[in-house]
Order: C-alpha cells, then sequence, then structure tokens
C-alpha cells in the first residue's frame, strides 16, 4: 500500500537492541496458512487484535537492517497496539542468560548451531491472554487441520472486520460475550465438538478476570486473589484446561521462555529424536530439557527452527466428523 493509502493512522518508529527476523519471530502467532488475524511476510506484517481500548489493526515494516521499524496502527485501539508493539519483536525477550558462555557450553550441538544460525530469532509477548486460549482449546485432541478450521469459521461468523486499511479478508477473533452465546449447532458447523464447546464457553465467561494478568510477569500475583494467584494457576482452575493448554498460552500471550507443551502429540518424539536419537515420551523429555530450565522454550524453538524433523510413524490422523456430537 502507498503511504496515501496508510493514512489517517498512528505511526511510530522503534529501534530494536539487535536485529529482528520478522517472520521467524511471529510464525508461533499464526494458526495456519489462512489465519485471517495475520498476514506475515519477510517484508510486513499485519495483525488485527482487540484492547482495553477497542479493536486495532497493526502494521509492523522492517527496515533493511531489521532493526529499525515502523509501526502503524489504525482503530480505538491504536495506541495502546502501539504502545506494546516492540513485545511483538521481543523487546522484553532476554537472551543474555542464554548466550552465556557457561550455559550455552552445556547446550547440545544442534541447538547451539541452530542458534549460531537463528540469532535474530525473538519470543514474541502480545499480552492477549483470551485469543491464544481460545485458539489452544481449538487445538485439543484433534489434528492442526480441523483445528484450524474451526478457527476460521469462528473468526468469518463471528469475528468483525479490522480497522483501517487493512488487507482484505484480515478480521479480529471473536470477543468472549460473542463465544459465550454461539449455540450447539454452530459449534457443530465449526467441527467442534461439546467438549471443546464447553471449555470455549467457560473460557469465555472468564475472559475479564484473566485479562486482568495480561501486563504482568508470569510470576507475579494479583493481590486479593486466592494463592498463588498467578495466571497459570488462574487458567488452570478452568475445566478443561491443562498443562498443555496454559503453556500454548502462555508461550504467546506472555513470551513464555521455560513453559514445555506437555502433552503434545508430536512434540516429546521430535525432541527425543533430535536429541537423542530416539523416541520418548513426555516424562523422558523433562528429564533431558531439566539442565535447560529457564529457557526450555527456547531449546523448543531453536529445534524446530534446526531443519531437522522427526520420522513418521503409522498412518496420519483423519479429520472427523463433529455435526452429530
Amino acid at each position: 500500500m502507498s503511504p496515501e493509502e496508510l493514512e489517517p493512522g498512528m505511526h511510530l518508529q522503534w529501534r530494536g537492541s539487535a536485529p529482528v527476523n520478522l517472520r521467524q519471530t511471529l510464525s508461533i502467532l499464526q494458526r495456519g496458512v489462512g489465519d485471517p488475524t495475520i498476514r506475515l511476510q519477510p517484508s510486513e506484517a499485519w495483525l488485527a487484535f482487540t484492547t482495553s481500548q477497542g479493536d486495532a489493526t497493526l502494521r509492523i515494516v522492517p527496515a533493511a537492517n531489521r532493526q529499525d521499524f515502523r509501526f502503524s496502527a489504525w482503530g480505538p485501539g491504536a495506541a495502546r497496539a502501539l504502545q506494546h508493539g516492540s513485545d511483538l519483536l521481543g523487546a522484553r525477550d532476554d537472551w543474555t542468560g542464554f548466550d552465556a558462555p557457561e550455559f550455552a557450553g552445556t547446550l547440545p550441538d544442534l541447538v547451539r548451531r541452530s542458534r549460531a544460525t537463528h540469532r535474530q530469532l525473538r519470543l514474541p509477548r502480545t499480552g492477549r491472554v483470551f485469543d491464544h486460549a481460545a485458539g489452544a482449546v481449538l487445538e485439543q485432541r484433534v489434528t492442526g487441520i480441523e483445528a484450524n478450521y474451526a478457527w476460521r469459521w469462528l473468526i468469518r461468523y463471528y469475528g468483525r472486520p479490522a480497522p483501517g486499511p487493512a488487507p482484505e479478508g484480515l478480521r479480529l477473533f471473536p470477543l468472549p460475550e460473542h463465544v459465550a452465546g454461539i449455540p450447539r449447532w454452530q459449534w457443530q458447523q465449526a467441527r467442534v465438538e461439546q467438549t471443546r464447546a464447553a471449555t470455549l464457553i467457560r473460557l469465555s465467561q472468564a475472559a475479564s478476570r484473566l485479562e486482568r494478568w495480561a501486563e504482568l510477569e508470569l510470576s507475579q500475583s494479583l493481590p486479593g486473589v486466592a494463592a498463588p494467584g498467578t495466571l497459570e494457576a488462574a487458567l488452570l482452575s478452568i475445566s478443561g484446561i491443562g498443562p498443555w493448554t496454559v503453556a500454548e498460552t502462555l508461550q504467546r500471550s506472555h513470551g513464555a521462555t521455560d513453559h514445555v507443551s506437555v502433552g503434545d502429540y508430536h512434540l516429546s518424539g521430535f525432541v527425543g529424536q533430535l536429541l537423542v536419537g530416539r523416541r520418548i515420551d513426555d516424562a523422558d523429555m523433562i528429564r533431558l530439557l531439566e539442565p535447560y530450565t529457564g529457557h526450555r522454550q527456547r531449546v523448543i524453538r531453536l529445534l524446530q527452527l534446526s531443519g531437522q524433523r522427526k520420522q513418521a510413524f503409522g498412518p496420519r490422523y483423519a479429520p472427523e466428523d463433529h455435526r452429530n456430537r
């Protein structure tokens, strides 16, 4: 789009402490290539989301040096989007301890090589809890194809168009009150069975409480909340949400550096094959990653970027038909 098409709006220039690979950093936020909430290219990113001040569209354009970025935002939440835009590029993601020689020397060779190749990777922090938790719930016990279909369906029928001069089709995930009101027959159209639908409704009903933790650090407690009073504990208190869903949420909402997606169908096998040459279970994966506590999610992201792949065994899962459930 030309500069004329991008006005009016709010704009901000930001310089990071080091170069950032835009696509690698933000790819964790994208739920399939057809995700309506994000458009991600090496030369720019468009994101649509809601803030505490309202809906926003955010455009991020890197300079050639990948260290200087231009943020442009539209909608009632534009100022809020700009205020926290740098967090999407890892402004609060500190790799100093990971890169320290005494720690880096303990890492597996494959992880060290991947880190050397991907120095511009950052862990993004969105400050949004509900959207990411909802996306994780949709991924429970189904294939990625099924989860991404449901994500797109909900946005198509209950989301909103992105404000401003956004790319065609860019939309926001539905508000919690809209998700809570979806009738059962439409959950069936979205291919979401009753168990996940019920969890999403409970999550929607708790969304306003959960967002109180959005700007806190993960270890911080809210005053007046029963111990331990953390966001993780609040999420786990919702029936249908367990450690895997919590990890998938906090990796995105808070750039969690240590939360491992225990219970993932593929992850333990992937980590085991790359690090010890064989499949392992979740318990063995946690033991294997224990020396890297504090940075286990960094290790996993670097393994995923290493170019290595887990050997496939057995038949693929077939999408399920939930229309009669």
